[in-house]
């Protein structure tokens, strides 16, 4: 927990280094999430593993650091994120004789992202208007909370990486859609070697830039 406190309050001081700059803007930003888990054996009992798609959502802040020149930019972000996914374990007898069925696992993560964001703005003062943009980056989530699956074990730090797309209106407002791929693992089976799970994010947001 130390190390966690340590971290983000060197996050923090960071994003409020780029804060002083006059090209730093500074926002909210909020969307809904579907996630999913994939698991790294692909087949068990001659059946694998299924989840269900599961829904959630995010809400933060996000800063964007232009970076003078042809529309390059670095985004900042400090955001609550739900995620998880529905699983059926009764079918598996490694884990229905101890009475797991079907349930929901869910994961509460506070997610630092950082990208590097290209917008278009050469369209002879339309810009100011719509502007379209694309984004990709790494992602730090770290998990704060859970709902206590026995039967998995959640880690503590997980990485991912997320690419998206968007459109800014009237220079403030913008609308995003992005997929993040989890790069090294959000939960692992307790009873079972080599069972890791790697989430999947798709993430719908609108973001209001100061």
């Amino acid at each position: 927990m130390r190390k966690l406190f340590i971290f983000l309050t060197v996050v923090m001081v960071s994003l409020a280094t780029f804060y002083t700059s006059a090209q730093m803007r500074w926002g909210a930003t909020a969307g809904a999430m579907i996630s999913d888990i994939k698991w790294s054996q692909n087949a068990f009992r001659n059946e694998p593993l299924v989840t269900d798609l599961s829904a959630g959502y995010y809400a933060g802040i996000l800063g964007e650091y232009t970076i003078p020149g042809i529309g390059f930019c670095i985004d900042l972000g400090l955001q609550y994120a739900q995620r998880g996914a529905t699983v059926d374990l009764s079918k598996f007898k490694v884990w229905a004789s101890d009475g797991y069925g079907r349930g929901r696992i869910y994961l509460h993560y506070i997610d630092i992202p950082i990208h590097l964001r290209f917008k278009y703005t050469r369209m002879n003062g339309f810009e100011r208007k719509l502007a379209p943009f694309v984004y990709g980056g790494p992602c730090l989530s770290i998990l704060v909370a859970d709902n206590n699956v026995d039967a998995f074990k959640n880690k503590g730090v997980s990485f991912g990486l997320e690419a998206g797309a968007g459109v800014e209106i009237f220079r403030n407002t913008q609308l995003s859609a992005s997929y993040t791929w989890d790069m090294t693992g959000s939960v692992k089976a307790v009873k079972l070697d080599n069972f890791n799970g790697k989430s999947g994010t798709w993430k719908v947001g609108l973001t209001y830039l100061f």
